[in-house]
């Protein structure tokens, strides 16, 4: 649990047939090198994304698969670096192998819209050939008895195509947080007649937009009552099973919860089906959190950034769950080089989406220079912890800037608030890091940022405690090498916030 370095794994496998596979991984922290039978295929960064490659003509028999992985920290990690949560290391997430025929389809990306009281979408099919030769092949798509169809389609040799349909779907029910109906979209390409691919999404109809302030989600306004949420258990570290990712979400939905953000990372795609199934409402985001200006100046940065937002919108695209895309937690909003790499990165986005609103975490108040430039303005206030100020004047002195810094007119979001407490300190005199400070300063803080017209949603920092890097200085400020600010401990202990949190969100409307 404490290594950091280079590790190699390895495994080997049996092609019963020859012909092409694919593999892939859903998380490798960080870096990931891999061979099949001693030659390079594949070499990715970032923990949090996943990647796959090909290979054709894979002889039938037995074969090895090795992968290195390194999660050291330099000047070659822009990315991961000591924070304030761990950098594992190691094959965290499922490893995929498939066969697949040499003509296949790469993946799809359902972008559902509303045409009067009229469910629509657009669905986009992309369609491999690996093979040296041009291909011909039919393609049909089937949603709750709506078929698309294309027919004869020629694909040249070593290329790929998207095939677009825009389609109408007059009997779906929408997806929402309070009934999170979901359907299959079931593609399957054909050659001369005969089945040889097929790919099944999961996905929902609903639309999701900002309006005078407001998150719309269907066209209602949605208050977000939510928690940061760390992929972190103790016994596990960051490679938590299904089992619980499923506890987590009981415990959530216990204090009412109807949104959870990925802080501050891409998250596992087994919890976002969790979400979609439960109705849970995500901000996702990028891989960035708290970067001074000189470590956004890493010649890496900009690169290992775009990859990681091209790899999660390309991965996560379907979600009905996700409604917000984040990006740079903390960073340094403040100056100009920074602002350029923000609007960068928003732009980005919207090239990739443009169904879902854009936002930022942002701690520099009252000197941030960006808030023009995402859909929704959100900011981390630790009013009572860090700062023994009253929360409803602090709250409103940033709401006036807000309004006054490029954000009038945006929904507003409190992306994070909370205090520590070490589990089991209890303390008459509700000292800090004890239970019962925890639970006042986060009753406070609610009571201020759960009834105030401007503010559209607030997460609290944070469910679970999570461990922090031993490597610089968090740990000198983390008792325990641990940010204790959870309602729950790291083996999912409740504190007494649990119950504080409870009360407050099942009594606010659902």
């Amino acid at each position: 649990m404490n290594f950091r370095g280079r590790v190699s794994y390895s495994r080997k496998f049996y092609l019963a047939h020859s012909g092409s596979v694919r593999l892939e991984f859903k998380g490798v922290s960080h870096t990931g090198d891999v061979w099949l039978d001693g030659k390079k295929i594949a070499h990715h960064y970032n923990a949090f994304t996943p990647f796959s490659t090909t290979v054709t003509h894979l002889e039938q028999g037995e074969h090895e698969i090795k992968v290195l992985v390194d999660n050291s920290f330099g000047e070659h990690s822009a990315l991961h670096i000591p924070n304030d949560y761990y950098t594992y290391g190691g094959i965290t997430r499922p490893v995929l192998l498939e066969n697949i025929y040499d003509v296949y389809i790469k993946g799809i990306h359902f972008t559902p819209y509303k045409a009067g009281q009229l469910w629509k979408a657009r669905v986009e099919i992309s369609v491999r050939n690996l093979s040296s030769q041009c291909a011909s092949f039919d393609l049909t798509a089937s949603l709750d008895s709506v078929q698309m169809t294309r027919e004869a389609v020629s694909l040249e040799a070593d290329s790929e195509t998207t095939l677009v349909f825009d389609q109408e779907f007059p009997n779906v029910l929408p997806w929402s947080h309070k009934s999170p109906q979901l359907y299959f979209l079931n593609a399957v390409l054909s050659i001369n007649g005969v089945p040889v691919d097929d790919l099944i999404e999961r996905v929902g109809f609903r639309t999701v937009e900002t309006v005078d302030g407001k998150l719309l989600l269907n066209g209602e306004p949605v208050f977000l009552k939510g928690f940061n949420r760390h992929e972190d258990y103790a016994d596990f570290g960051c490679a938590i099973p299904l089992q619980l990712m499923v506890k987590d979400m009981d415990l959530m939905q216990d204090m009412g919860v109807n949104a959870v953000r990925t802080c501050h990372y891409p998250n596992d795609e087994r919890f976002l089906d969790l979400c979609d199934e439960r109705g849970i409402l995500v901000w996702e985001e990028n891989h960035a959190r708290g970067f001074t200006l000189k470590e956004m100046l890493n010649p890496h940065f900009e690169a290992q950034c775009r990859d990681c937002i091209q790899e999660m919108i390309e991965n996560h695209y379907n979600h009905p769950g996700i409604v917000i895309w984040g990006i740079l937690n903390e960073c340094a909003s403040e100056t100009e080089e920074g602002r350029k790499m923000y609007a960068e990165q928003y732009a980005q986005i919207k090239g990739l989406d443009q169904s879902r609103p854009t936002t930022s975490a942002t701690c520099r108040h009252f000197t941030d220079i960006c808030l023009d430039l995402p859909d929704i303005v959100s900011f981390n206030m630790y009013s009572g912890w860090y700062e023994d100020v009253d929360p409803k004047k602090r709250n409103e002195q940033e709401i006036d800037w807000i309004q006054k810094a490029g954000g009038a007119g945006k929904p507003i979001i409190v992306s994070e608030m909370g205090a520590a407490a070490i589990y089991g300190c209890r303390d008459r005199s509700h000292c800090k890091w004890s239970e019962e400070r925890q639970a006042d300063i986060i009753r406070e803080n609610l009571e201020v940022y759960m009834n105030h017209q401007a503010i559209t949603g607030v997460f609290i920092w944070q469910f679970a405690d999570c461990r922090v890097t031993e490597e610089g200085g968090w740990f000198s400020t983390r008792a325990r090498c641990h940010n204790n600010k959870g309602v729950v401990d790291e083996y999912r202990r409740p504190k007494l916030a649990y119950d504080t949190v409870k009360e407050m969100f099942l009594s606010a409307p659902q």
